[in-house]
């Protein structure tokens, strides 16, 4: 494994590459770090997939609309290195915000209706900051194929826009959500719950696979609803107040049930063919997404 720290040596070493093998495939994973199983299941299906792969290690400040997140995101470079290298991870890039913004950020990227629901009004000007980063990696690595986990449901269909816009001819590869043995899909924000608040954490997911069963016969908003009120009523089996602040565990941002390719929401279960349920929820300070398939 080979880790750079800046642009002009990773593009000398992939340059080097390219010139032993003209026809190298090169795949892209990029990370903010924290990294986890879900993680490390992009670089093993990416290594499947590609002669070489490019990780990428680096929180994107500008994709944060709130600081105190940005401050707390974790930031653990020692051991994402030695998880790298135990999945033979090809070439590493871990750079400063400098080095990826050499000058102020101008660019600002419009994606219509798909930023307009869910993550759009929640968090002005994320995924603009997403497609601003993720562009220049893109520009950096110029790989044949880059590989996103579906956890961030709404973020795959962002950076399918933005190839569509720059019109670059890299193929966009989403994989299935990792999940602990318990069901709660891998985040790196997980650590930051506490243990109290780790072991309630997968009532989410069983909520969601409960909403999935009750589609059969109930109507999306019967579905959507009982979905929020559950977790809104949701109390600890010892009666752990868990939050104080609010004695309310879990606290809902959202919950939406969309068509899985313009992420509009439904209103009845035939208006199409793919639907998927989002879901962001706070618990404990700490903002959790999830996503689940209904058909």
């Amino acid at each position: 494994m080979q880790t750079f720290n800046t642009v002009k040596a990773l593009q000398d070493a992939l340059s080097s590459a390219r010139n032993n093998n003209s026809n190298l495939t090169v795949g892209l994973v990029p990370t903010m770090g924290a990294l986890h199983e879900g993680h490390l299941s992009l670089i093993q299906r990416a290594k499947k997939e590609c002669d070489l792969v490019v990780v990428s290690v680096f929180v994107n400040p500008i994709q944060f609309n709130n600081q105190e997140d940005l401050a707390k995101y974790p930031r653990t470079v020692e051991a994402d290195c030695e998880k790298l290298a135990s999945v033979d991870t090809d070439f590493v890039l871990i750079p400063s915000v400098e080095e990826m913004y050499p000058e102020p950020v101008k660019e600002v990227y419009h994606f219509g209706q798909i930023e307009e629901v869910m993550e759009g009004p929640q968090r002005p000007g994320h995924f603009s900051g997403v497609a601003v980063v993720v562009r220049r990696l893109f520009d950096i690595v110029q790989p044949q194929k880059a590989y996103f986990g579906e956890k961030d449901f709404q973020q795959i269909a962002i950076i399918k826009n933005l190839l569509e816009q720059i019109k670059y001819p890299i193929e966009l590869v989403p994989c299935p959500i990792v999940r602990a043995d318990d069901g709660l899909a891998l985040s790196s924000r997980n650590m930051r719950l506490s243990p109290a608040a780790r072991q309630v954490a997968p009532t989410i997911y069983a909520t969601l696979k409960k909403a999935v069963e009750m589609s059969q016969t109930k109507s999306v908003e019967e579905v959507k609803q009982w979905t929020l009120d559950t977790l809104k009523a949701f109390q600890a089996p010892d009666g752990t107040i868990i939050n104080p602040e609010t004695y309310r565990i879990f606290d809902p941002e959202y919950f939406e049930i969309v068509n899985d390719t313009t992420l509009q929401p439904i209103k009845e279960w035939n208006e199409a063919q793919g639907v998927v349920g989002c879901i962001t929820v706070w618990l404990t300070g700490v903002r959790l997404i999830d996503m689940i398939r209904f058909r």
